[in-house]
C-alpha cells in the first residue's frame, strides 16, 4: 500500500507540471494572439464599397483588359457579378477602397473601375456617394476618387517599407459583397515579383489574408491599424481563395496619388535595357561567383543604358545600391526612381566589377494615358451640361502629349447617363470645338452648352490619339445625363 501511495502521489507529482505546461501554453497563445477589434472599431468606418458600371461596348472600343490577358493563376477580383461579356448589357464590377482624406479622396484599385460610366461609392453609414475618377495608373494598377462630402473618416497610413514576412496583417473589404468583412493572417514574403509585363513595377506584398471577389481595392492593415497594401490580386486556378493573394505596398500606391494629383498621370524611370536572368550555365561561361542579377540581351540606341555605356552580355548586379538577385527585382527600382536622377549600376563585365553612373530617363507615357487619367491634375470639371459629359482642363504635359500648343482643349474624363450608350465618344478624348467655336475651358465648353435643349445635335471637334474629326451628339431627350 506504501509504495502504490507513493507511486500515486509521485504520479499526481508529475502531472502538476505537465498540468502546468499546457495552462501555460495556453495563456502565452491568449496573450499572443492580436485581438483585431480594436483596429476595425476604429478604421473599419473608413474602408467603402465600390460599385462601377458601364457600356461593354466601351470596354471593346477602349481595348479593356479581358481576363484572356491575365495568366491562369493570377486573378484580380471584382465583386458577386463579374464584368458582362462585351455586348450584353452594363458591366457591372465591385470592390472596395478605403477614404484617405477627410474631404473625400479614395484609393482603390484601377481594374475595378476601369472603363467604368459611373462609379458610386457606399459608405460605412450606408450613404451612397457618385465618385469622380480623378485619375488612375494601370501599371499600379491604382485608381483615385473624390466623392462630394466633408469629416469622413480616414485610415490612417503606415510604411510598407517596415513591413516585413510572418507579421500579422488584417484585410476589410467586401467579398463577394459583404461589406466590412474581416480577415487575417500573416505576411508571407515581400517584394515579390510576378515578372512578366502586367505590374512589373510593383514589389508586391505576398499574404495568406482570406482575399476573395470584391476584396480588391481595399485596404491591408498592419496591427497599428495603419494601411501598409492595397489588396489587388490572388494566386488561383479556380478564381477563389487558395492561400496566396498579393497586396500593392502603400508607399507605391500615395506615391501614385501624389503625382496624379499633381500631374494627372504617373512617371516612371527608364534606363532602356531588356534583361533576362542568369542561370547556372550562364553564370559559369560569365565567369559569375554567384547565380543572380540581371543579364543586359538589349539595349535601347540613344537610352540612358546606351549613353552610360551598358553593353549586351553586361550583367547588372545592383541598381542604387540596391542588390539584384533577379531580373524582375530590376524594374520596381528603376521605375520608382525619380526621372532625371542619379544612379549608380554596379556591372559584371569580362570577369570584373564595374560602377556605371546612369542618368534615368523617363519611361514614354502610354497614348492611353489620357484616359488613364480621367481629369488630369485639376478636378475642377464644370458641374454639368444637357449632354451628361464630364470634361477637365487639360494639363500643360497632356498638351505637350498631343502636340497642342495653342490654348485650346478640353479632355473627357466621363459620360453620364444615357449619351454613354448612344455616342462613339470615348474617355480620353480631346474637345477641341463646339461646332465652329474654339474650347478653351471646362467652364467654356459647359457655357457653350447651357441653352441645348433636348434633341438637339452637336458638332463637336475630337482629338483621338493622333486623328481629329468631328462627331455629331444629340442631347437626351429626358436629360437623365446631366451631372448631378
Amino acid at each position: 500500500m506504501t509504495m502504490i501511495s507513493r507511486s500515486a502521489a509521485l504520479s499526481r507529482w508529475m502531472l502538476v507540471p505537465v498540468i502546468a505546461l499546457f495552462v501555460g501554453a495556453a495563456q502565452v497563445s491568449a496573450v499572443e494572439l492580436p485581438d483585431f477589434s480594436p483596429l476595425v472599431e476604429k478604421y473599419g468606418p473608413a474602408v467603402v464599397n465600390v460599385q462601377a458600371t458601364g457600356n461593354p461596348d466601351n470596354d471593346a472600343q477602349q481595348g479593356g483588359p479581358g481576363q484572356q490577358d491575365v495568366p491562369e493563376i493570377f486573378r484580380r477580383f471584382f465583386g458577386p457579378q463579374m464584368p458582362t461579356p462585351r455586348g450584353h448589357g452594363t458591366r457591372v464590377s465591385m470592390g472596395s477602397g478605403f477614404i484617405i482624406s477627410a474631404d473625400g479622396y479614395v484609393l482603390t484599385n484601377n481594374h475595378v473601375v476601369d472603363g467604368a460610366d459611373n462609379v458610386t461609392v457606399r459608405l460605412s453609414d450606408r450613404r451612397e456617394l457618385d465618385a469622380k475618377v480623378i485619375g488612375t495608373d494601370a501599371e499600379y494598377d491604382i485608381a483615385l476618387l473624390k466623392v462630394n462630402a466633408s469629416d469622413l473618416p480616414v485610415v490612417a497610413v503606415g510604411d510598407s517599407k517596415a513591413v516585413k514576412a510572418g507579421q500579422w496583417v488584417v484585410a476589410i473589404g467586401s467579398p463577394f459583397g459583404f461589406d466590412h468583412s474581416v480577415t487575417a493572417g500573416i505576411v508571407s514574403a515581400v517584394g515579390r515579383q510576378f515578372g512578366g509585363i502586367d505590374q512589373q513595377y510593383v514589389p508586391f506584398i505576398q499574404t495568406d489574408v482570406p482575399i476573395n471577389r470584391g476584396n480588391s481595392g481595399g485596404p491591408l492593415f498592419n496591427l497599428n491599424g495603419q494601411v501598409v497594401g492595397i489588396n489587388s490580386q490572388i494566386f488561383s486556378n479556380t478564381g477563389g481563395f487558395m492561400g496566396v493573394s498579393f497586396a500593392i505596398p502603400i508607399d507605391i500606391a500615395m506615391s501614385a496619388v501624389e503625382q496624379i494629383k499633381t500631374s494627372g498621370h504617373v512617371s516612371r524611370g527608364m534606363i532602356g535595357v531588356q534583361i533576362q536572368n542568369v542561370d547556372r550555365e550562364q553564370a559559369k561561361a560569365l565567369g559569375l561567383p554567384r547565380i543572380g542579377g540581371a543579364l543586359v540581351n538589349k539595349v535601347t540606341p540613344g537610352s540612358a543604358a546606351d549613353k552610360a555605356g551598358v553593353q549586351l552580355g553586361d550583367v547588372i548586379l545592383s541598381f542604387a545600391g540596391h542588390d539584384i538577385a533577379m531580373s524582375a527585382d530590376l524594374p520596381p527600382l528603376v521605375g520608382s526612381t525619380k526621372p532625371g536622377s542619379k544612379a549608380d549600376l554596379s556591372i559584371w563585365r569580362d570577369g570584373k566589377t564595374l560602377t556605371i553612373p546612369v542618368t534615368v530617363a523617363e519611361l514614354p507615357v502610354e497614348k492611353d494615358a489620357l484616359a488613364n487619367a480621367r481629369g488630369g491634375a485639376a478636378p475642377n470639371a464644370g458641374a454639368g451640361n444637357p449632354l451628361g459629359i464630364v470634361v477637365d482642363d487639360l494639363t500643360a504635359d497632356q498638351r505637350k502629349q498631343l502636340g497642342i500648343t495653342d490654348n485650346q482643349g478640353v479632355v473627357v474624363q466621363r459620360i453620364a447617363g444615357n449619351l454613354s450608350r448612344r455616342t462613339a465618344l470615348m474617355p480620353g478624348d480631346v474637345i477641341l470645338m463646339v461646332g465652329r467655336k474654339p474650347v478653351k475651358s471646362a467652364a467654356d465648353f459647359n457655357g457653350m452648352l447651357k441653352d441645348a435643349k433636348p434633341g438637339d445635335s452637336i458638332m463637336l471637334l475630337v482629338r483621338r490619339d493622333e486623328q481629329t474629326q468631328f462627331l455629331a451628339v444629340t442631347v437626351p431627350k429626358d436629360k437623365a445625363g446631366k451631372e448631378q
